[in-house]
């Protein structure tokens, strides 16, 4: 079905190809895991099969594309519209119409597929993805996920016989993350759709995937079983490392499977109390911000209903729930830019009559008290250059005197990024690094972080707990907004969890997430009932242990 012969891919502003002799089939009905860290060339791989690289991409392709016997050199993306469906990273980016219903249609009606067939075909994906509630809903009202699932839907009404998705997980919720990808899995095994899907959290997708094309990130690639790849590859999910940790052979690739595997492990740890994933924090230490009553409406409709949240110096708050569940709008309201009906805001110590509202203060002020980075990183980027807003941030955050620079920021969180690259040829975890760099080199007192880790690999992550973790030592605290279990079982003291506006949970991290089957990281679904979030606590024992893990 596609063919690479022979590809390399090279970018007049690159030293080196971004592909390179690449040679790869992928067979019809194949779901291909694509996986590398960021920046090594997933979405040029993924663009090269529906003509955008080098069509609309510019750079020089070398070598033979072809999809379904169509070479994509003679033939734009408009030309193999009728066989290639793609998602981006970005879903507004791809948007043409109004409404979810008129979104659906529209791939269609480009097709001239025929009304009756477009109605059923709109009323089929409506309910495939869940989105029949939402049909006349203006699309740049939904959330974040719930675009994300138009933006799927609108491809998959077409009926394509490849479907190309980058990211198509990283903004839902681990329920709706779930229930796309059975939707795509149904697509592979009863209509004999490809699949090409490239996603940095792996451990939603790994089970699914037939293959797995990795990208080391020096222009090669590698192909093969998801099993054997796994085995050695510069990145895996959660439970490859525990298997790679256990001594596990063939890895599992499922929870199932893993638990399996585990029970001999789950007996022998029984009993053994395992390091603490983070220190736990000062239970005296101050109160940063307090907020009460507060109320966001959207045209009447309530988002956020009367919350009270206190967060306290020192601390990493994770705030989860499904899509939709007021959690962005939580944030722009503490922030003090978003709508608030209702309720008080004040950054300072409690009790203080000076401690001001963000919302009162001017930009400057604000920004210093409670910086946001949202879920699309690229409204803050408006700048030629790298260079020009990272010296920007520099200038209006005076972080000469005091603070890091925001270009030792961004090399942390996604390193090799040239000064003259334009922001908007980033990649979409590039972009996000990028406009962390910039808020965190502020040093506001109170950070929120609204979907941070959206396209940015483990390292990367790896990363920016660390720099989160930094800033919790100096004193502030960080409220990230996430659907990334993994990431919160590493990085966050205190889970707050929303539900319709309302606070459902809010507690230390272990205990709210473990007792949810929805948010418990696969290491606390492997080896339950044993009190473990982390592959780390797992290989602290085992090392202590002294003994064969695989015995």
């Amino acid at each position: 079905m596609i063919t690479f012969d022979q590809v390399t891919v090279h970018y007049e502003d690159t030293a080196e190809p971004v592909l390179r002799d690449v040679n790869l089939t992928v067979e019809e009905g194949e779901l291909c895991l694509v996986v590398g860290h960021t920046g090594v060339g997933k979405s040029t791989l993924l663009g090269a099969v529906n003509g955008l690289v080098p069509h609309f991409t510019g750079g020089t392709l070398h070598g033979r594309v072809t999809v379904d016997g169509r070479d994509t050199a003679d033939h734009p993306p408009r030309e193999l519209a009728d066989v290639v469906g793609v998602v981006g990273q970005d879903p507004l980016d791809g948007f043409v119409t109004d409404t979810v219903e008129e979104e659906l249609a529209y791939a269609m009606e480009q097709l001239a597929v025929p009304p009756a067939t477009m109605r059923k075909r709109v009323e089929e994906t409506l309910d495939l993805l869940g989105l029949a509630d939402l049909r006349h809903r203006a699309l740049h009202e939904l959330s974040g996920g719930q675009q994300q699932r138009v933006a799927i839907g609108s491809v998959l009404t077409a009926h394509p016989r490849v479907l190309v998705l980058d990211e198509p997980t990283s903004a839902l919720d681990p329920t709706a993350a779930e229930e796309v990808l059975a939707a795509v899995t149904r697509l592979v095994h009863d209509l004999g759709v490809t699949v090409l899907l490239a996603e940095h959290r792996l451990e939603r997708v790994v089970q699914y995937a037939d293959r797995v094309i990795h990208l080391p990130g020096d222009g090669r690639v590698v192909s093969g079983p998801p099993a054997e790849i796994f085995r050695t590859s510069s990145i895996a999910p959660p439970i490859v490392e525990l298997g790679r940790t256990a001594g596990w052979s063939p890895l599992p690739l499922s929870i199932r499977d893993a638990r399996r595997a585990a029970a001999p492990l789950r007996t022998r740890l029984s009993g053994v109390v395992p390091p603490a994933v983070r220190p736990a924090p000062d239970a005296d230490r101050p109160r940063l911000l307090t907020a009460r009553g507060i109320t966001v409406t959207y045209q009447g409709v309530p988002a956020v209903r009367e919350v009270d949240l206190d967060l306290r110096s020192g601390e990493i708050t994770a705030l989860m729930g499904r899509n939709g569940s007021g959690k962005s709008s939580l944030l722009w309201a503490l922030q003090g830019s978003g709508p608030r009906k209702a309720g008080s805001v004040s950054v300072g110590q409690p009790g203080d009559p000076k401690a001001p509202d963000p919302r009162k203060v001017s930009a400057t002020e604000a920004r210093r008290l409670v910086g946001l980075v949202p879920q699309t990183p690229t409204d803050l980027l408006y700048l030629e250059s790298v260079k020009q807003e990272l010296d920007q941030a520099d200038a209006e955050s005076g972080v000469a005197a005091d603070g890091i620079p925001a270009r030792t920021l961004l090399d942390r969180l996604a390193p090799g990024i040239a000064d003259t690259t334009h922001p908007r040829d980033l990649s979409e975890g590039q972009k996000l690094a990028l406009v962390l760099a910039i808020q965190l080199a502020a040093a506001p007192r109170v950070v929120l972080l609204d979907e941070p880790t959206r396209g940015l690999d483990y390292r990367a992550k790896a990363e920016l707990t660390t720099i989160v973790d930094g800033l919790a030592a100096e004193g502030r605290t960080v409220v990230i907004s996430t659907h990334d279990v993994e990431f919160v079982a590493r990085a966050a003291d205190r889970v707050v969890v929303m539900a319709e506006g309302d606070i459902v949970a809010d507690g230390p991290t272990a205990e709210v997430i473990v007792a949810s089957p929805v948010f418990a990281p696969q290491t606390a679904k492997i080896l339950a009932p044993l009190p473990y979030l982390a592959v780390d606590q797992l290989a602290s024992v085992l090392d202590s242990d002294g003994t064969d893990p695989s015995a």
